[in-house]
């Protein structure tokens, strides 16, 4: 048996919006990528951590339509402007500028990295609350386990959220 990484993309609100299951050998950004392709969704607000620097990730936010996402992805301790500058890495060249001045610490805040625990979350209910081991053998039957438990606990998630709603007197 090999091990397997469950990839999950998570909306501002906690709910899994997409979701690949792929061998513990996939990259993170050549799969975060794909998984972009698939969202139907306007992406106002991207956040993920370093291993998604990569042109590819930037490639498909930029291409996303007419609204150009927010981007928020620290740049690697040793990345430098983008010599020429493109339109491509604008976002990064100026958080990598932002960080040399204010120091990396302080543009996570300013930035809204720490937005990024949501998805990190999401992963700890899922291994909580369906397992952190497929149950399955076959490749197929455990992409189909890992969808099935998205989907519970986006309906838990669902179920779990409060209905409210302003009384104006």
């Amino acid at each position: 048996r090999s091990w397997r990484k469950l990839h999950l993309a998570v909306d501002g609100e906690g709910f899994i919006v997409a979701s690949e299951l792929t061998s513990s050998s996939a990259d993170d950004a050549t799969v975060g990528a794909a998984i972009l392709e698939e969202i139907e969704i306007a992406i106002e607000r991207f956040i993920a951590d370093g291993a998604y620097d990569t042109r590819a990730i930037y490639e498909v936010l930029t291409a996303a339509g007419d609204t150009r996402p927010t981007i928020v992805i620290p740049p690697r301790k040793t990345a430098s402007p983008a010599k020429p500058a493109e339109e491509l890495f604008k976002q990064r060249d100026a958080a990598i500028e932002r960080i040399a001045e204010v120091g990396r610490r302080q543009w996570r805040k300013e930035a809204g990295a720490h937005q990024q625990a949501r998805a990190e979350n999401s992963m700890l209910r899922y291994k909580r609350i369906i397992g952190d081991s497929l149950r399955s053998k076959r490749l197929e039957a455990q992409v189909r386990e890992a969808k099935i438990g998205v989907n519970v606990l986006n309906t838990m998630t669902r179920l779990g959220r409060p209905e409210s709603v302003k009384i104006v007197a």
